[in-house]
């Protein structure tokens, strides 16, 4: 797995709560109801880890 895996899957948990971005192959368990806030938060930190990673 990969850093920018790693930082992916870390969003989508803390702020998405997602258990797993892996397909599931069940409707219930594949698709999510999400509010836009926190469509906007995760993509808010996936700004910020490329802000990150562009300074390394």
């Amino acid at each position: 797995m990969t850093d920018r895996d790693s930082i992916i899957r870390e969003i989508a948990t803390r702020t998405l709560s997602i258990e797993t971005l892996e397909t599931r192959k069940r409707d219930s368990f594949d698709f999510h109801e999400i509010p836009v806030w926190a469509i906007r938060k995760a993509l808010e930190a996936a700004y910020e880890a490329g802000l990150a990673a562009g300074r390394k």
